[in-house]
């Protein structure tokens, strides 16, 4: 009689839906895993990038305690991708440090032979490569969040994820989103000089 009961059971599970919500949270768990990787990556590869840059520009002190600091906020959090407001303070630490890179391989135009340093150019390359595997995995997050949030709020899916205490997860957001929805002031100034006769 158990046995029947637990197959009934297992049948009525999977009718309605529960397996699969099962697939697609440890979907979204996995891919919440590589986009830590990628964040992890741009982390590791910041105080090689502070040293190459001390040993040519040891005075823009500032700009490297920022990095630094930066990189040691988004250590310091324990981000819970379930957590709509732990997620914002992470992506909030990560535009912060990615902010302070951007300026310290600015410092790097003042000085020539940074510039044409074999490692710092490595690593130039590879803090890109990194940005962009970054703009992959959260573009892939989103989209296995989006799948698993549309499945559970389904009829009948929605009463299993109910039952089952399965909630809409948060998703990554838009930084600055008044930025963005600003219109960009273009300023042509003054018409270019017209080029000199030619001597001739």
């Amino acid at each position: 009689m158990r046995i029947l009961l637990l197959l009934l059971l297992a049948t009525l599970l999977s009718g309605c839906g529960y397996n699969t919500i099962q697939q697609k949270d440890e979907a979204v768990v996995a891919a919440w895993s590589q986009v830590l990787n990628v964040y992890q990556r741009r982390a590791d590869l910041v105080p090689n990038l502070v040293a190459t840059v001390k040993g040519y520009a040891s005075h823009e002190q500032q700009v490297l305690t920022q990095v630094t600091e930066a990189r040691a906020r988004v250590g310091s959090i324990n981000v819970d991708a379930d957590d709509p407001a732990s997620l914002e303070q992470f992506q909030q630490a990560q535009g912060q440090l990615q902010s302070a890179i951007g300026r310290l391989l600015m410092v790097s135009e003042n000085y020539p032979d940074l510039k044409a340093d074999q490692s710092f150019l490595q690593l130039q390359a590879q803090l890109e490569g990194t940005e962009n595997r970054i703009t992959v995995e959260r573009q892939r997050y989103i989209q296995t969040v989006q799948d698993y949030n549309t499945f559970i709020r389904q009829f009948p899916t929605n009463l299993t994820a109910k039952v089952f205490g399965y909630k809409p997860k948060p998703n990554f957001t838009v930084e600055n989103v008044q930025e963005i929805q600003r219109p960009p002031q273009v300023d042509f100034g003054q018409p270019a000089p017209a080029p000199a006769p030619a001597n001739g």
